[in-house]
């Protein structure tokens, strides 16, 4: 079970489930470990002191015990001041229950100290993993005592639970993921197709689906097999040759979702959180910054909140690159170089290429997807309406399975002809544009600009509409009409995202023509989205406005579609670093409320139309008053 890419996780399980032993694995490549033990001493009970016995055998001596059984409330305190660079394990929250209700130990307010607990756990800045029985499935206790217990800790571990980003179930030694939960719009008995991963470089032909080992069916094609996961990295010294290409083993193929998934307009999917956005900002306003803030990249800070639930959001360590390629023939891929999009796809396959090494500067994982390619769409449609529903839901499921492998940020990339004319057809048919407002230079590979082709396009994409006028602008037609594969897939990535609470980054038109279907699908969708840079791209910037995103850099970087988002993730990952870890100002260093203090005096601007001073003496531009008053001074 992969659990890459949390922060601040819970285990739960019953007695002698494994839970302990599964919590130590999570962190056991940390270099150290603060483990929070919680139990009271064992006194006069050998069994007991057995058990904990075993317990510190098996920690590392690398890492460090403290005990908080003394006071309940100070677990809290040691998880609310932990910095971003530790690891803390708490075992267990039962424990912690028991000193808690003990009336030695016990404060004042249980419930307050639970609140700021899960306090603490929501704002922890540093990795986190907390192991709890789970004692709520057994008959309620007879005894005061007992149901006293089992009420506590159940309260606690849904305060924990709602706290934390993951949470995991173990039952008898097999983690089962409850947080963040699976998303399955339909509820019929699913037959999972074989899952069979394909590396072929060549795209499926024109009119083809996105798998031609079958007819198309009412339902839709089958799905093809999930396309490997690879990890780029960065090369020690220039190097060539299948030796060189500094990629690593695709990892394992997850299992493929049902293939009964219905993607309809109206689809009810999840929003962010409304409120943790707004105060992650204000909590801004707080931080001990030498300056006035972090600017325009608050709009991060808010985005990341939100879609982590989270007012105190951490940076995104989990980040997979979705290559989509896919090729559109006819006039629309006017002046594109036959065979480049290929080219540029295989070489991403290969760990090689702009795209690839700003992954692995990144350490994002790459998955390049091939779409099927589209027929000229100023003579008929680009795709039929089963290859269109299947492409929907190959990208959803790939959504999905980086949301299950514990992906937390999805860069969409594209690579293909014509896909810069395409996305202008699909914003005249859905947002209303002039295509040749929207359809940007076409540029040689030499920098030349060339006109012809670019008119070639701007006709195509005119007979385009011109056909479909008449046409219903519903999104799935839209993309069997004008569309394409690679739009279809992106779109889907974009639904299933939003499903599975995954936030997407954009920079290119490509992922902002399929934001705008998938807002006609799930209006949802673009609250999941944040758009990089807009390149200069004047179909970028009209979808953006349209979309209501706004870019969080002005570049005008031009590395190709996804590459542009690579280059900016740096720069947002410090942003929300520096805002998960500085501190808060100290308590009356607000420099606001201190306007009583004297300031520098300004001086008065010199009068240089004032009449000369009679008599013998230098020139001065001091006023009139002044040397007055140091004539005073000199009779007195």
């Amino acid at each position: 079970m992969s659990l890459d890419g949390w922060n601040t996780l819970l285990v739960l399980g019953g007695i002698r489930s494994g839970k302990s032993e599964f919590a130590e694995s999570l962190v056991a490549d940390a270099p150290t470990v603060r483990y929070l033990a919680t139990a009271a001493d064992a006194g006069d009970d050998p069994e007991w002191a057995a058990r904990l016995a075993a317990h510190r055998a098996r920690r590392p001596a690398t890492w460090s015990t403290e005990e908080t059984a003394a006071d309940p409330r100070r677990l809290a305190d040691v998880i609310a001041t932990a910095r971003p660079e530790e690891t803390l394990l708490v075992d267990d929250l039962g424990g912690w229950v028991t000193v808690l209700l003990d009336p030695a130990h016990q404060p004042a307010d249980d419930t307050a100290t639970v609140d700021e607990l899960a306090a603490a756990v929501r704002s922890c800045a540093a990795r986190l993993v907390l192991v709890s029985p789970e004692v709520g499935l057994s008959l309620v206790p007879t005894t005061p005592l007992g149901r006293a217990f089992t009420d506590a800790l159940g309260a606690v571990n849904r305060a924990v639970a709602d706290a934390c980003d993951t949470v995991v179930l173990v039952v008898a030694g097999q983690p089962c993921r409850l947080k963040p939960a699976v998303v399955h719009p339909a509820s019929a008995d699913a037959t999972p197709a074989a899952a069979a991963p394909s590396t072929a470089a060549t795209t499926v032909p024109a009119q083809a689906g996105p798998t031609d080992e079958s007819p198309v069916t009412a339902g839709g094609p089958p799905l093809p097999g999930s396309p490997p996961v690879s990890t780029p990295q960065v090369p020690a010294e220039p190097t060539s040759g299948a030796d060189g290409t500094g990629r690593t083993a695709p990892t394992t193929v997850l299992p493929v979702a049902a293939t009964d998934l219905v993607i309809q307009p109206g689809m009810d999917l999840p929003m962010p959180d409304e409120y943790a956005g707004p105060q992650a900002v204000d909590r801004l306003a707080g931080l001990d910054l030498p300056g006035t803030g972090l600017g325009a990249l608050e709009q991060v800070i808010s985005f990341a909140a939100a879609t982590q639930g989270t007012s105190t959001p951490a940076p995104w360590r989990s980040v997979r690159v979705l290559l989509v390629h896919g090729d559109h023939a006819g006039g629309v891929a006017a002046g594109s170089t036959a065979g480049e999009s290929a080219r540029r796809a295989e070489q991403a396959r290969a760990g090689q290429g702009v795209l690839a090494r700003l992954a692995a500067e990144s350490g994002a994982s790459l998955q390049v997807v091939d779409a099927p390619a589209a027929a000229p769409v100023e003579h008929g449609p680009a795709l039929d309406a089963g290859q269109v529903d299947s492409a929907l839901r190959y990208g959803w499921r790939l959504a999905e399975e980086a949301a299950e492998s514990g992906v937390q940020l999805l860069v969409l990339a594209a690579c293909g002809a014509g896909t810069e004319a395409t996305a202008a057809a699909v914003l005249a048919a859905t947002a209303g544009a002039e295509p040749p407002a929207v359809l940007a230079r076409v540029v040689t590979a030499g920098g030349q600009l060339d006109d012809v082709a670019w008119m070639t396009r701007c006709a195509a994409v005119r007979d385009a509409l011109h056909r479909t006028r008449r046409s219903s602008r519903d999104a799935v037609d839209v993309l069997a009409e004008l569309g394409g594969g690679d739009l279809a897939v992106a779109t889907g990535i974009l639904l299933g995202a939003t499903a599975h609470r995954l936030p997407v980054l954009l920079d290119g038109p490509v992922g902002v023509a399929a934001a705008l279907i998938s807002r006609d699908l799930a209006g949802q969708a673009r609250h999941w989205c944040l758009l990089a840079d807009d390149g200069g791209h004047p179909a970028v910037r009209l979808a953006a406005d349209v979309l209501g995103l706004d870019p969080l850099t002005q570049l005008r970087l031009d590395l190709g579609e996804g590459a542009n988002a690579l280059t900016v993730l740096p720069l947002l990952r410090s942003a929300l670093a520096l805002a998960a870890a500085l501190p808060s100002r100290p308590e009356g260093d607000d420099s606001e409320e201190k306007g009583d203090e004297p300031g520098p005096v300004e001086e008065p601007e010199p009068d240089f139309h004032e009449p000369e001073p009679e008599g013998p003496g230098p020139t001065t531009t001091a006023p009139a008053t002044e040397a007055a008053e140091t004539s005073a001074a000199r009779a007195g």
